[in-house]
């Protein structure tokens, strides 16, 4: 099938959908003819492009047609609009004059659905859209824009795009049961989660870099650690709360990385000794991140259960890492975590509860080494390569659908 792929960002642009854009292009194109149509680089890059209308470039199997969209950069958040308007102007009739036989969108511009939605009905092509941040939920759960007339503008044309797709793909069942209780019949809303690289059975996990490890540790005898993006998410007050509760008691919470709230995050913090914020290390010292910690953070506010479905649990898990879920039950890091026994869970709205859960696993070892086995166990079900295999699955079935009609015609 000839599939023509939607999304503002793509590498080098270095964003989350930039990133899983560039791995499903890299899959897909194996089985499948794919032009990506995307906009200048401008996430966390210095690649940056002269403005041209359009230009065009291939990467690996796949052809990348770039809009001459403005480039401000992504902390620049009132002139970013502009980024997404004036990549929806030259995509549109770019994209009507693009032979394909299937639309593929993600999430970039958070409109992008909508948008997806509209080229596809005017080509008259099926179309397949890859949620990866559910809006304009995320927008008001998030407090990113308040509740009024134009957030359910914007929700009455989600739910309009929902409607017009041929299959939707969301992160987990989390968000997979939002999606329906939107109106889309369940058959044509299918899970692919992101999932991660899995070592080889049995095999040894390689040793930590010493450095890495000093620094996150420090002198602390437990470690709780959230590595990752410090956005509007998380249950921020309630983890600075229930840290500061256990500083007598040598436990440690670590945030590693950047986000809009890292400013507010790190001002709640301020004064606790046993709360440290490091910068990201690079990306060869992940795994000695990740191996660092006695238990990693996940969490998730309440009212973004199936909003923001963290693909990070999935690295911890190949790390053999236990997991503290900070989030609400109906969150698949809950649901699947105490089910598979790789985490303990706490309400995300309840500092004293996550306490009392932080420090039962600090004082149990046995319980934490047995999560850790069967975080190790749990991982092979997330396997990076079998989980992106169900894009291919879904574009093999659609080319056969395709095959038969045209056969019946004749």
């Amino acid at each position: 099938m000839k599939i023509l792929l939607l999304n503002l960002y793509y590498p080098p642009d270095n964003s989350a959908t930039a990133k899983m854009a560039h791995t499903v292009v890299d899959t897909v194109s194996i089985y499948h003819s794919v032009t990506v149509l995307c906009g200048r680089p401008s996430y966390d890059t210095s690649d940056l492009r002269k403005w041209r209308l359009y230009q065009s470039e291939t990467a690996g199997l796949a052809q990348i047609i770039r809009v001459g969209s403005t480039a401000f950069l992504r902390f620049q958040m009132k002139k970013r609009v502009l980024n997404y308007l004036s990549y929806a102007a030259l995509t549109v009739p770019r994209a009507l004059f693009l032979p394909c036989d299937v639309i593929l969108a993600m999430t970039d511009p958070p409109f992008q659905g909508i948008l997806g939605a509209f080229v596809a009905m005017l080509k008259r092509k099926p179309y397949v859209y890859n949620i990866r941040d559910l809006y304009p939920d995320m927008a008001i759960a998030g407090a990113i824009m308040p509740p009024g007339r134009s957030t359910r503008l914007w929700e009455k044309l989600h739910r309009w795009a929902l409607r017009h797709t041929t299959k939707v793909i969301v992160l987990g069942e989390d968000m997979r049961r939002r999606i329906i209780g939107k109106g889309v019949e369940p058959s044509r809303v299918m899970v692919i989660r992101d999932g991660a690289e899995m070592p080889p059975p049995n095999a040894a996990l390689p040793p930590p870099d010493r450095d890495v490890v000093h620094a996150i540790r420090s002198d602390f005898s437990f470690v709780l650690l959230h590595a990752g993006n410090l956005g509007f998410y998380g249950a921020w007050n309630t983890l600075i709360t229930a840290a500061r509760k256990l500083a007598s008691e040598g436990v440690g919470l670590v945030f590693v990385g950047e986000g809009a709230q890292r400013a507010e995050v790190q001002a709640a913090a301020s004064g606790a000794e046993n709360i440290r914020f490091l910068d990201y290390f690079p990306y060869d010292k992940i795994p000695s991140v990740l191996a660092a910690a006695d238990a990693h953070i996940i969490t998730v506010k309440r009212g973004l259960e199936g909003v923001v479905v963290p693909s990070k649990m999935y690295g911890i898990l190949a790390a053999g890492k236990p997991i503290v879920a900070v989030a609400p039950a109906e969150t698949d890091v809950v649901s699947l975590g105490l089910q598979q026994g790789f985490a303990v869970a706490a309400d995300p709205d309840k500092p004293s509860e996550l306490a009392n859960v932080i420090r039962e696993l600090a004082t149990d070892r046995n319980k934490l080494k047995a999560m850790g086995e069967a975080a190790r166990a749990a991982a092979p079900d997330y396997d990076r390569v079998e989980e992106l295999q169900k894009f291919v699955n879904i574009f093999d079935e659609l080319s056969m659908n395709e095959r038969d009609r045209k056969a019946q015609r004749a």
